[in-house]
């Protein structure tokens, strides 16, 4: 199975394009980064590619194998976005569960699934206590522990650890490189240390992206 990003150009209404001609190949069980300048369009390129804009030029589709019809990823793709997304009143392990039930796991399941993956962001201790007791940071484990229990084959992460500690960010990286073993993972950093763990390392400026 193929990600392809194929000439995809896109300008935000009254301004200059953001993207030009911008292609990309990501194969199942890779981990790409996306490097950058603020403002270069990293967090744009992440929401064409998970169907919330669409391309004004090229295309964006998953090919599941030679000579198959392409299909969108936008069904296929579980997220970690930078604005924690999460019920404050509702306990961590159900926060975390509701990215099973989207795939239409059963209660158990799901269960299961969360447990499995807050042990995995190191959360498993504070399972049943409300996420509005949780600092920041915790809030965006929660996030990135609802991501991985889907099974979408495609996890898009915008700066999952941004507001993580070093040692904080080695375990959820740990996390989010070992869904990716048969899925694929494309996470837009500021961390080139992040960036560094990752399959491959491209760069975003001036609406071109490149190997650095």
């Amino acid at each position: 199975m193929q990600l392809r990003v194929d000439g995809v150009g896109y300008a935000h209404p009254g301004s200059a394009p953001v993207l030009t001609d911008v292609s990309l190949v990501v194969e199942r069980g890779e981990s790409l980064a996306v490097v950058g300048p603020s403002g270069s369009g990293k967090t744009t390129l992440l929401a064409l590619i998970g169907g919330l804009l669409r391309p004004q030029s090229g295309a964006i589709h998953l090919v599941d194998e030679p000579g198959t019809p392409p299909r969108p990823v936008a069904d296929e793709a579980s997220w970690v976005l930078q604005t924690v997304n999460v019920l404050p009143d509702r306990r961590v392990l159900d926060n975390v569960a509701v990215g099973a039930y989207a795939d239409g796991a059963s209660r158990a399941e799901a269960v299961e699934r969360a447990r499995e993956a807050l042990d995995a962001v190191g959360l498993a201790e504070h399972a049943s206590r409300p996420v509005r007791t949780l600092s920041g940071g915790e809030n965006q484990r929660v996030v990135i522990a609802r991501s991985l229990v889907s099974r979408r084959v495609v996890v898009l992460a915008d700066e999952p650890t941004g507001q993580l500690d070093q040692a904080t960010s080695a375990t959820v990286v740990d996390a989010l490189l070992r869904a990716a073993v048969d899925r694929m993972l494309i996470v837009v950093t500021h961390d080139l240390d992040v960036a560094a763990r990752c399959s491959r390392t491209y760069r975003l400026a001036s609406g071109h992206l490149s190997a650095p």
